[in-house]
């Protein structure tokens, strides 16, 4: 029998992300299983301007810490967390990276992903967060893709 004790669900806040969140949340239900919600924060994602005003990550990490709880409750509006035990995670680094260590360092069964459609030059430029963490999982991964998005090339 498939042993499911520990889900991660990494998330950007994104609407792609909170049609994923309905099936981390019920399949955590299913299993009885701990709910880790995952961001992670990008530095590299940081405007230049920012820097160049003096500013550092550092900084810029402890406001993303303080408002976290509130990014997390207003994401979590209307989800029906009965019965769900779940832990919000706030990291720091490379999205795909910080994902998969916090899966291996965590003993997480199964990590619940958003996929975001990306195609050709964007998905080039941009990459793929979720397929970084499908190759490197220690763990199996189940991807979600949004229900509107359609393949245009295959």
């Amino acid at each position: 029998m498939i042993k499911i004790e520990n889900i991660l669900f990494p998330t950007d806040f994104s609407e792609h992300s909170k049609i994923a969140l309905e099936y981390a949340v019920d399949l955590a239900r299913q299993y009885n299983a701990k709910l880790y919600i995952q961001h992670v924060f990008d530095e590299n994602i940081l405007d230049p301007f920012f820097f160049s005003e003096g500013e550092n990550s550092a900084r810029y990490f402890e406001q993303v810490e303080k408002k976290f709880m509130d990014m997390i409750s207003q994401f979590l509006k209307g989800e029906n967390l009965k019965e769900v035990n779940f832990q919000p995670i706030l990291s720091n680094g490379t999205p795909s990276a910080e994902i998969v260590k916090f899966a291996r360092n965590n003993d997480i069964n199964l990590i619940i992903i958003a996929t975001h459609g990306r195609t050709g030059l964007s998905h080039f430029l941009m990459g793929s967060t979720a397929e970084r963490v499908v190759q490197n999982a220690p763990c199996p991964v189940l991807t979600i893709r949004h229900p509107e998005f359609k393949l245009t090339e295959i």
